[in-house]
């Protein structure tokens, strides 16, 4: 049981806080607390509780967990909830992000390497190899020490990646998100990941178990270096953090003795340099960045947070594909990509050699495809490569008729048939799913409805695009011709056409486009025909 600090009788001498080898005393508003989620009474380190010998008057007393309710009190204005629909919202989905998700979700999994300092990194390889992203490790804290051992990896939680995702979509909501912060607190991230429903958990342990989520997901260092993409010129981003966790604010109650409770927690996050890359409207505008974002459906953060023990390989793949379906329905997924996202391809080789993690691992892999089918995420299987004879028993018995009297002609049918659904798989399955391939996934309505929306945005963008290619509409350069020939400053111009010198300066450096209108207008003043 961890202890707790009686305020009413320290003497505030502060003999207690360099000798705890945990680092859970601290001080808060000149008044000290232990933070529960890391007092352990001093277990591994000392036999007796340090706090408790270095006290002059014996003040650390065995902590209790708080009676009745929390009292609401005033705190600083968060951002703005998400989920304003109930069903979903945008958030940032560049590559930085899919692969930060990935590294979160699978972890240990991944080929990690040490770079020339010895320090732990994993790096992947983006545009054919012509640019590249590379991940570190590091406590949200420190100023400079990045990880060098893969047990910092090991404690990761998979849950992390859901604060990665929401903290991706907050960052969605802000004009220039390298340069601003956004704010959430614990009870919004209890709505957002379904944590409000666990009556098991107590108060102390959902504050400790977001604390330190926020923190995994804070960790991630990432440089980057990256191509020249069409007409966005190449850059590089060097040891920038992914998530700046700028600070935690720690909200209290005290009880009559003055032993500080926990009760709340308020995140102050802004995005890294990527942001500036991938997330800039402006930007993308000019054709000088990107700005790339999907939809983050609610339901899979709940769904991650619920199933998370018991289906982690289904968990993995519904993160992934999260990403991969955006870029398109028919994807052509192979089953070794499938069970490399889901198990690690470490775990693939095994089952490869050997025959019992061979059928372990097949028995996993179909009871996690069930799962993503259960939760609206329907594999389609290729007819060619992945035909019935290898496909799990329940995608065969999807066909069965729901009226008893069908059903039992159809049970009939099958027991006399040469093959049957409940026949064994056949000899070979493993390589013969080794070729396999998925067409694609049937998305959950949330899902698909912003996938359609996307798509028919970038139809209506198309079309427009074409319009104004098609339509002999004035440019910029035929506006700047004309003023100049009539010896007329951008401030004459602006007086004749009732606009802004900064309007007609836009007008002429095609950051802007003139309406038909102004365009009438612009031609009437310059006399162009």
């Amino acid at each position: 049981m961890p202890y707790t600090i009686p305020n009413n009788s320290c003497v505030g001498c502060d003999n207690c806080r360099p000798q705890c080898p945990t680092g859970a005393i601290k001080i808060e508003n000149n008044k000290y607390w232990i933070d529960p989620s890391l007092c352990n009474n001093c277990e591994g380190y000392h036999a007796e509780p340090q706090c408790v010998i270095a006290c002059p008057v014996k003040s650390p007393i065995p902590w209790q967990a708080k009676k009745g309710r929390c009292r609401v009190e005033p705190r600083d204005a968060t951002s703005p909830d998400l989920f304003s629909n109930g069903k979903n919202n945008p958030f940032a989905s560049a590559i930085a992000i899919w692969e930060a998700c990935n590294l979160l979700a699978q972890r240990t999994a991944l080929n990690w390497e040490t770079d020339e300092a010895g320090y732990l990194c994993y790096s992947r390889a983006v545009n054919q190899g012509r640019g590249k992203i590379t991940f570190y490790i590091q406590d949200p804290f420190q100023v400079s020490e990045k990880a060098k051992d893969v047990a910092a990896i090991e404690v990761f939680d998979i849950r992390a990646a859901c604060i990665h995702l929401i903290l991706s979509a907050h960052a969605t909501a802000l004009d220039k998100p390298w340069e601003q912060e956004f704010t959430i607190d614990e009870r919004q991230l209890e709505k957002y990941l379904g944590l409000e429903k666990r009556k098991d958990l107590s108060k102390a342990a959902k504050l400790a178990l977001m604390k330190n989520l926020v923190q995994q997901a804070c960790s991630l260092i990432i440089s980057m270096d990256w191509p020249q993409q069409g007409q966005v010129k190449g850059f590089s981003v060097t040891n920038s953090r992914l998530w700046d966790l700028v600070s935690i604010q720690h909200h209290f109650q005290e009880d009559k003795l003055g032993c500080k409770y926990l009760v709340g927690l308020t995140f102050k996050v802004k995005a890294g340099t990527w942001s500036q890359y991938f997330l800039n409207k402006q930007g993308c505008k000019e054709r000088t960045a990107f700005y790339q974002y999907g939809s983050l459906p609610k339901t899979l953060l709940t769904t991650v947070m619920s199933i998370w023990q018991q289906h982690e390989g289904a968990v993995r793949l519904m993160l992934w594909l999260l990403f991969k379906t955006k870029m398109g329905k028919e994807q052509r997924i192979t089953i070794p990509t499938l069970l490399r996202i889901a198990y690690g391809q470490e775990k693939v080789n095994i089952a490869t050699r050997y025959r019992e993690e061979r059928k372990r691992l097949l028995r996993t892999f179909e009871n996690d495809l069930e799962v993503l089918n259960h939760l609206g995420i329907k594999p389609i299987f290729d007819p060619i490569t992945y035909p019935p004879a290898i496909q799990p028993l329940w995608a065969k018995l999807v066909d069965i008729p729901e009226d008893p009297d069908e059903a039992l002609e159809f049970w009939i049918n099958d027991a006399g048939g040469e093959t049957r659904l409940t026949d064994s798989g056949p000899r070979g399955k493993w390589n013969l799913l080794m070729n396999a391939r998925i067409l694609s996934f049937e998305l959950p309505p949330e899902w698909e409805r912003q996938i359609a929306e996307s798509e028919k945005k970038q139809r209506r963008t198309a079309k427009s695009r074409q319009k104004i290619k098609t339509a002999g509409d004035l440019v910029g350069e035929q506006i700047l011709q004309a003023r100049k020939s009539l010896n007329l400053s951008q401030r004459e111009l602006a007086k004749l056409t009732g606009k802004s010198q900064s309007w007609i300066r836009d007008i002429e450096n095609g950051r802007l486009k003139a309406k038909l209108e102004d365009q009438t207008l612009l031609r009437k003043v310059l006399h162009i025909a």
